[in-house]
């Protein structure tokens, strides 16, 4: 779905007086005061390297009669005019101080709507002379560019509202040398600036003794860019940036800026139209609608350095492993980050999950996308608090002892005209071919993963995620729809790589970088593809080369897309019709170990027409809720993570809608059905502690030695038997019916190594609401040969059931 531009509108919260006229009692509109009208330039010649001398050759040139200060020679046409439209590459070369090469030195300030400006040093104070267009200059009698400020003096306060001044006195922001070193821009050019959220973007600092805040943007084919906020009345006239040559990058230190202030970038394209762009690296943004960045300082002290220390003591793919997919603007609908973590650790600790994974948090400006349409990638969506607060939330499920995963969107992104598309008026983050541009199934754009500094920015967006947000895994979404050059594309759509095939290069290069660079840099993070297609080595490292002859994307797990669609396929038949479908259960052990995989039931199989996990199930009410627990049952015993929505844990009826969330009055004790949802509750926490206690479960999810059929073809009789091993080879015997009979004495062929079989867990039992049938407390293995086995046991099946057994 996509994401429909908001409007444009900057929202204007109390307003600084450093960039802007103030208010007149008059009739003048707010940032639109009278000007003074332009006077005459006085003619000037260029010295060398820029300089520019009075009429008579000296530095200088005709005395203000009324402050006694020397005019400066007038600016070029050419260059005023650039300057003037934000065309300008260097601002700072023809505003700011500099020595003139005949003695003094020249000041020149833009302040449009000023009615005067003076320059203050330590032992002068000059007016300058009005050059008009908001232009004031003056050549002061000095030997060498000295420390000032500006005197700015505005039309007066409008009557009694005391919001603006007469006078301000400020920095100028063109007397700094660039505040982005050298290193930075090297990295940069490269491609390789793994941190690049701390060298783009805005950033508070202190600056040759002052503090204030640097922007840079990435706009290679601009004509000039300009800041623009509410703190100039979103009138970018006096702050244009500076290009940093070839990098690309446009600079410029705001003196004062800080904290809170809102901003946008004025861009003017090649063919010399303005935009206002959000920034791309804005690290906090408005609460959508609105549209603008926020200058954001992260205080947040974390406290959850014990989780960080033992987070990585084991792969993913070998630790237990089960996650609570959640939404989290409805989970709780109207919560902000720090109630939510009140609740969420809390109930996700009930339920024993180890994991949370919260569908994508960047900012994002259409809340039905659910967060996949994303304009802000480096900064958490505003909509429930600050980047503070969102670090509050993850902090407190890690000292829950919850890790929290979060879903990661570098596969496209919509097409609102302040955003990235055609950022600086020229396909840039986008490809410029269009039919690799545009993404046919969402009406978005696709990345172009081939130039080097969106690569780079994607890279790097990953890893800010993981470092300053202290997240524990990334879930790329659609990442076949990188991989695929044809993906949802007709012949003559697409054109092949360079070697003939469909795949994306660029794409796999990309994603074997991320990955890596996540790795290295990030001990203990995981990241999960969601990848529907059987593309070779998901989860090969990167320098493992497969038979398709590229090396491992280098993903730590991968959804298995496949299970979903068999499994929940077979779930739905009649169980008389479910012997003929036998082969959709069985059929993911053939290639269960071929990746690293996480099973899902997420919010994609319980949205649009799909029905809730519940509600696939066929049958009466009794038997829909028999079907759903022993179907977690199969799915917590099976090969592979678990992963369930919100709202399946208790057996919701309705589909997800992101206006209202999980429907918790079902759980509600005052709700007459009640005890039928919560029994399906407690059955999932039950789960999760056998699970996470149970090493056979989760150690040896990826080794085929961890996994045995006892039998995998009774067709007939709707039942799957299976052990599953740890290390040690200590079993675990899962046995589930899929039939809504009993069978009494079910021979099983066991490993006859041990005395006894005990139940460890039965989704038939009362207090889940399932029927209650029950087999002996112990099962002694009888010498009888079954299944290949010397030894058998004989357990009574519940109806529509799964039952784990555990050796004495």
């Amino acid at each position: 779905m996509t994401a429909r531009p908001p409007s444009d509108t900057p929202s204007e919260p109390e307003v600084s007086a450093r960039f802007r006229p103030a208010k007149a009692s008059g009739s003048v509109p707010v940032g639109k005061p009278g000007k003074q009208p332009p006077r005459k330039p006085v003619p000037a010649r260029r010295g060398p390297a820029g300089d520019a001398a009075g009429p008579s050759g000296a530095a200088g040139g005709a005395s203000n009669g009324a402050t006694g200060t020397p005019h400066a020679p007038a600016l070029d046409d050419g260059d005023r005019g650039r300057l003037l439209r934000g065309e300008h590459h260097d601002p700072h070369g023809l505003l700011g101080a500099h020595p003139l090469s005949g003695g003094g030195v020249l000041v020149r300030a833009l302040r449009p709507y000023a009615l005067a400006v003076t320059v203050v040093t330590d032992g002068l104070t000059a007016e300058l002379n009005d050059d008009g267009d908001g232009l004031f200059s003056g050549v002061l009698p000095l030997t060498a560019v000295p420390a000032y400020t500006l005197r700015v003096r505005y039309s007066g306060p409008a009557a009694g509202d005391g919001t603006a001044e007469d006078v301000v006195e400020v920095q100028d922001p063109y007397r700094f040398l660039p505040s982005l070193g050298d290193l930075d821009l090297h990295l940069i050019a490269e491609g390789r600036h793994e941190q690049l959220w701390k060298a783009l973007g805005s950033t508070v600092m202190e600056h040759e003794g002052v503090t204030g805040t640097r922007f840079t943007v990435w706009a290679p084919n601009a004509r000039g860019v300009r800041v623009s906020g509410a703190f100039n009345y979103w009138d970018g006239t006096a702050l244009p940036m500076r290009s940093l040559g070839s990098s690309g990058v446009w600079e410029l230190f705001v003196p004062e800026a800080g904290e809170g202030d809102v901003y946008k970038y004025d861009i003017c394209t090649p063919e010399g139209h303005h935009s206002l762009r959000a920034d791309p690296m804005a690290r906090r943004t408005e609460v959508p609608p609105a549209t603008a960045s926020i200058v954001t300082v992260s205080t947040y002290a974390w406290r959850d350095e014990e989780w960080l220390a033992r987070r990585g003591e084991r792969p993913a793919h070998t630790a237990p492993f089960s996650v609570y997919e959640l939404h989290l603007a409805s989970w709780r609908p109207g919560l902000s980050y720090r109630q939510l973590a009140e609740q969420l650790p809390a109930y996700v600790t009930e339920l024993g999950f180890t994991h949370v994974e919260l569908m994508p948090v960047a900012e994002h400006p259409f809340g039905g996308s659910w967060g996949y349409q994303v304009t802000g990638f480096y900064a958490p969506t505003s909509r429930m608090g600050t980047p503070d607060d969102f670090r509050f939330l993850v902090d407190a499920l890690h000292r829950a002892g919850i890790g929290v995963l979060v879903d990661w969107v570098p596969a496209h992104f919509p097409k609102d005209e302040w955003a990235l598309a055609h950022f600086d008026g020229r396909p840039l983050y986008e490809p410029g071919d269009t039919t690799k541009a545009e993404h046919p199934d969402w009406g978005t754009l696709t990345f172009d993963y081939g130039r080097t500094e969106v690569r780079n920015f994607l890279v790097a967006n990953a890893v800010y995620w993981c470092e300053e947000f202290h997240i524990d895994g990334l879930r790329v979404d659609a990442v076949a729809s990188m991989l695929y050059l044809d993906y949802s594309r007709e012949a003559g759509q697409w054109t092949p790589n360079e070697y003939g095939g469909r795949e994306n290069l660029d794409a796999v290069r990309f994603l074997q970088e991320m990955n890596a660079t996540v790795y290295r840099r990030c001990p203990g993070v995981v990241t999960i593809a969601e990848e529907s297609t059987a593309w070779d080595g998901v989860t090969r490292a990167t320098h493992h080369t497969g038979p398709g002859g590229f090396g491992g994307l280098g993903f730590g797990l991968k959804w298995n897309m496949g299970w979903m669609h068999d499994s929940l396929q077979y779930m739905a038949k009649e169980p008389v019709h479910r012997r003929y479908h036998h082969d959709e259960m069985t059929f993911s052990m053939v290639y269960a170990y071929s990746e690293n995989y996480v099973l899902p039931i997420s919010h994609d199989e319980v949205v649009h027409g799909k029905g809730a996990l519940v509600s696939k199930m066929p049958g009466d009410w009794w038997q829909q809720r028999a079907n759903h627990r022993a179907y977690l049952g199969f799915m917590w015993a099976h090969p592979g993570k678990q992963l369930l929505f919100m709202g399946q844990e208790f057996a919701q009826g309705a589909e997800w809608s992101e206006s209202h969330g999980p429907d918790w009055w079902l759980v509600d004790p005052s709700y007459p059905a009640a005890d039928d949802h919560r029994g399906v509750r407690d059955l999932v926490a039950e789960l999760n502690a056998v699970y996470r206690d149970t090493p056979a479960l989760w150690e040896r999810d990826t080794e085929p030695e961890g996994f045995a059929w006892v039998d995998g073809g009774a067709a007939e009789d709707n039942v799957f038997a299976f052990l599953r091993y740890d290390r040690s080879g200590a079993p675990l015997l899962a046995v589930s019916n899929f039939a809504p009979v009993v069978r009494e004495g079910y021979r099983l062929g066991v490993p006859d190594a041990y005395e006894g079989w005990t139940e460890v867990l039965n989704t038939d039992a009362g207090r889940y609401g399932g029927s209650d049938v029950r087999t002996v407390e112990v099962l002694k293995p009888e010498p009888v040969p079954s299944h290949g086995r010397e030894a058998s046991v004989c357990p009574t099946l519940p109806p529509l059931s799964t039952v784990w057994f555990r050796p004495v």
